[in-house]
């Protein structure tokens, strides 16, 4: 057995903390609905259909999930008992305004709140239609802002939306 004392304690370093969000927290299957978020697979999901089988010679009534990625767009399937739990992501969606976007695809965004803090980590998709009506719309030079919804969830982001505004 390793006996620590205060001093070998004292000489640690922690360089990371955060609020202590989950990415996931559960729900009973039968409580969840149709475009909801659902974790299948370990990918974050919106649930585009679902239907509930009867209780049978084998137990409980099962849940039939049809959901599509939020990020891919691949559509994935799960059964689960009724009162089993599954894990449903935390999905956020936030509102950024597009400064530029430079040669390697970088986005920079402005938050569009009061504080205008700034964030240059998110690389445009360009093969993806979100990712090609960004780029028409900030090439076109009116003078219209641009604001780019990022939808983030299980450590992911990527962007959802664009809209106009004066």
């Amino acid at each position: 057995m390793v006996a620590f004392t205060a001093f070998d304690m004292a000489d640690e370093e922690f360089h990371a903390a955060d609020a202590g969000a989950s990415d996931v927290y559960p729900m009973q299957c039968s409580a969840l609905r149709k475009n909801g978020h659902v974790v299948i697979k370990g990918r974050p999901c919106k649930i585009v259909d679902m239907s509930t089988s009867k209780t049978g010679k084998h137990g409980h009534a099962k849940v039939h999930l049809t959901a599509i990625d939020i990020f891919t767009g691949k559509k994935l399937e799960d059964i689960c008992p009724s009162t089993h739990n599954m894990n449903v992501p935390n999905v956020r969606r936030t509102e950024y305004e597009l400064v530029d976007i430079d040669d390697e695809g970088f986005m920079s965004l402005m938050t569009t709140d009061e504080s205008g803090d700034t964030r240059e980590d998110i690389q445009l998709d360009e093969s993806s239609e979100i990712g090609q009506e960004i780029k028409s719309k900030f090439e076109d030079d009116s003078d219209d802002i641009l604001v780019v919804i990022i939808q983030s969830a299980m450590g992911e982001e990527a962007p959802v939306a664009v809209k106009t505004s004066k």
